[in-house]
C-alpha cells in the first residue's frame, strides 16, 4: 500500500460492531484508536458504556476511554479538544489514527472540524432548570423550526445544546453548521446491518450488559454530572435497585432505549453522505469487515494523506 490515510472513520448504530471492527482494522493497519463515544470517557462505567474491554485495549492502544470521573462534566468541543491532541500524536509517530464511537456530534467535530458555534452559556442554561425537555423543544420549534426538526426531541442535552446555540448566537443552527469543512479530514465507513438482526444484537447485548457488571457499576455511584446522568441505562438500572421495576422490566426497557437510541443513530447516519456504506450480517466476521475496508484502501481510491 502506497499511501495510507492519516486518519480514517468508523461509523455505525450502537450494536452494529463498529468498537471490534476498529479493532480488528487498527491490528492490520498498526493503527491506533480514538473514540467518538460521549460517555466511555467515564472510568467507573466501562461496562454501562460498552467500553472495549482490557483485552482489546491491550491488544491495540485505544484513547478517549475512561480518562475523566462521573463528576466531570463533558461537552463536544471538549472532546474535540483532548482527541485532536490524541490524533496528533499517533500521526507524529507515522500511524493512523481510527476514529469511532456511536455519538453523532463527537463524531462530526473529528470528521469536519469544530464548528465554531457559541460557548456554553451558565446563565442561559441555568434558566432552562424549570423546564420540562418539551416546553423547552417548543421554544427551539417556534425560534428555529428546521433546527429543531433535526433534533430529537427527546434527547433534552441536545435541546438544551442547540437552545443556547439560538438563543446565545441569534441565529438559526444552520448558520454555525456551514463552519464545518467541506471534506473530511479521511476516507469513512459506516457499517450497517439489517434491522432485524441489529434489534437481535442490541437485545444480547442487554443481557449481557445487566449480567456482566453494569448493575454493580451504578450501585457504586456517588455524585454524577449532569453529563453523566444521561447515560444510557444509568437511570433505569437505579430503578431496578430501588424497587421500582424488576430485573426483567430493566432489561427490556434498556433494549427498547437502546433500539430507540440506534434508530436515531441510523437516521443521522443517511445525512452523512460522505460515509462508505459497509454492508454486515450475521454471517461477518469483525475481521472480515476489516479485511473488507483494507481492500478499498488498497484498491487507492480512497488514498488519503495530510
Amino acid at each position: 500500500m502506497n499511501c495510507l490515510p492519516a486518519v480514517l472513520f468508523i461509523a455505525g448504530p450502537t450494536g452494529s460492531g463498529k468498537s471490534s471492527v476498529a479493532v480488528e482494522l487498527a491490528d492490520l493497519l498498526n493503527a491506533e484508536i480514538v473514540s467518538t463515544d460521549a460517555y466511555q470517557v467515564y472510568r467507573e462505567i466501562p461496562v454501562l458504556t460498552a467500553a472495549p474491554s482490557p483485552e482489546e485495549q491491550a491488544r491495540v492502544p485505544h484513547h478517549m476511554i475512561s480518562i475523566i470521573p462521573v463528576q466531570t462534566s463533558w461537552d463536544a468541543t471538549e472532546h474535540y479538544r483532548r482527541a485532536m491532541q490524541d490524533i496528533k500524536q499517533i500521526r507524529a509517530k507515522g500511524k493512523t489514527a481510527i476514529i469511532t464511537g456511536g455519538s453523532g456530534l463527537y463524531f462530526k467535530f473529528l470528521s469536519h472540524g469544530l464548528s465554531e458555534a457559541p460557548p456554553g452559556n451558565p446563565e442561559i442554561r441555568a434558566s432552562f432548570a424549570g423546564h420540562s425537555t418539551e416546553e423547552l423543544y417548543a421554544r427551539l420549534l417556534s425560534l428555529d423550526p428546521a433546527g429543531a426538526a433535526a433534533t430529537s426531541p427527546s434527547n433534552r442535552r441536545y435541546v438544551e445544546r442547540n437552545l443556547e446555540i439560538v438563543l446565545a448566537g441569534g441565529k438559526p443552527l444552520s448558520f454555525w453548521r456551514q463552519n464545518w469543512q467541506k471534506q473530511p479530514l479521511g476516507p469513512g465507513w459506516a457499517i450497517t446491518r439489517p434491522i432485524p438482526e441489529l434489534d437481535y444484537r442490541i437485545a444480547l447485548r442487554a443481557t449481557r450488559m445487566l449480567g456482566e457488571g453494569a448493575v454493580e457499576e451504578v450501585a457504586a455511584l456517588g455524585p454524577c454530572s449532569a453529563t453523566a446522568e444521561r447515560t444510557l441505562g444509568l437511570q433505569l438500572i437505579r430503578s431496578m435497585l430501588q424497587g421500582e421495576i424488576t430485573q426483567e422490566e430493566c432489561q427490556a426497557r434498556l433494549a427498547l432505549a437502546t433500539r430507540q437510541y440506534a434508530k436515531r443513530q441510523r437516521t443521522w447516519l443517511k445525512r452523512e453522505q460522505w460515509l462508505r456504506e459497509l454492508p454486515a450480517n450475521q454471517n461477518s466476521s469483525a475481521r472480515q469487515l476489516a479485511e473488507n475496508i483494507m481492500q478499498e484502501l488498497k484498491s487507492g481510491s480512497l488514498s488519503i494523506q495530510r
